[in-house]
């Protein structure tokens, strides 16, 4: 078998496009694949007509490595003028429109990133950081133009922040399905409210549970939008155990001064035996908070 058939049968090339030179460059360690369309009146990518070719464009693509060369494709891709559509490419087989590589070699590098950070598949593949999140966003973008737009029954709503200036996002979350389903800047009542807004009042009648913390803004968008919210709204037990502990701390710091007034130091130097999770303390600790709590203290109580 020829390098030329060979290439052909490895790459999956097929008529019109076919495999017309192999080049080798040692100096660049890089295997260059040349490819042409024979085809006299190629297709328009959008409707498809048979139309007159217009001009060409030479492009290249990154490909999958032969052995411990890089494989470049090369191509004088045919631009046809479409009466419909006007000038437009023609769209290659191997790779998506605007991209720099082959749907392979696309494919290896999102397979990588389910392993590792940009900067190590940036490293291991040899690409540039900003290559490799190109490549990572065209592949988020694909999934998003391929799921179907539905709001879940059991969903999930919290804000997370990102970078040193405080700067929020909200994330809701399918929780039956355990997949994020929207992330929208802010944290504002209007940003959870825009994204329920985009589904009819049937679709949010079925809404069953919305767990999240207590942030007034989620409060109030769930609420106004999903009927009878009040009661499918369930708050985080993070956040639940964050406001009784703080009460405690409260009951805690008031009743202290009452007592010091009076001489008593109770309460002394037990600030975090109240606020601590009785199952993490050690026996010691677990008999002192015992005895305190058996006394007739309001905190306590």
């Amino acid at each position: 078998m020829h390098d030329k058939e060979l290439y052909s049968k490895i790459l999956g090339i097929e008529a019109p496009w076919k495999v017309t030179d192999i080049e080798l460059d040692q100096r660049d360690r890089e295997v260059r694949v040349h490819l042409a369309n024979e085809e006299p009146r190629p297709s328009c990518p959008e409707c498809g007509k048979s139309c007159p070719g217009y001009d060409s464009r030479r492009r290249r693509w990154r490909h999958l490595d032969t052995c411990q060369y890089r494989t470049i494709l090369v191509a004088d891709v045919p631009r046809i003028e479409c009466p419909e559509h006007g000038v437009v490419q023609v769209r290659v087989p191997w790779g998506e429109p605007g991209s720099r590589f082959t749907a392979l070699m696309e494919a290896l590098a999102i397979d990588w990133l389910k392993e590792a950070s940009l900067s190590a598949v940036s490293r291991m593949l040899g690409l540039s950081w900003k290559e490799v999140a190109t490549i990572q966003d065209r592949a988020v973008q694909r999934g998003l133009s391929r799921r179907a737009l539905e709001l879940p029954t059991q969903l999930g709503v919290d804000e997370t922040s990102f970078q040193k200036r405080h700067e929020y996002v909200t994330v809701v979350c399918d929780r039956s399905r355990h997949v994020v389903v929207h992330v929208a800047d802010g944290r504002g009542r209007e940003t959870l409210e825009d994204f329920l807004k985009a589904f009819p009042e049937e679709s949010r009648a079925q809404v069953e549970s919305v767990t999240m913390d207590m942030w007034a803004g989620y409060i109030a968008a769930a609420e106004a939008q999903i009927p009878g919210a009040e009661s499918k709204i369930a708050y985080d037990k993070f956040h639940v155990a964050q406001h009784l502990g703080k009460a405690v701390d409260k009951v805690r710091r008031e009743e202290h001064r009452s007592l010091l007034a009076v001489g008593s130091e109770a309460l002394k130097k037990t600030k975090y035996l109240w606020l601590q999770n009785p199952e993490s303390m050690s026996p010691e600790r677990r008999e002192t908070l015992d005895d305190l709590r058996s006394c007739a203290l309001k905190t306590a109580r």
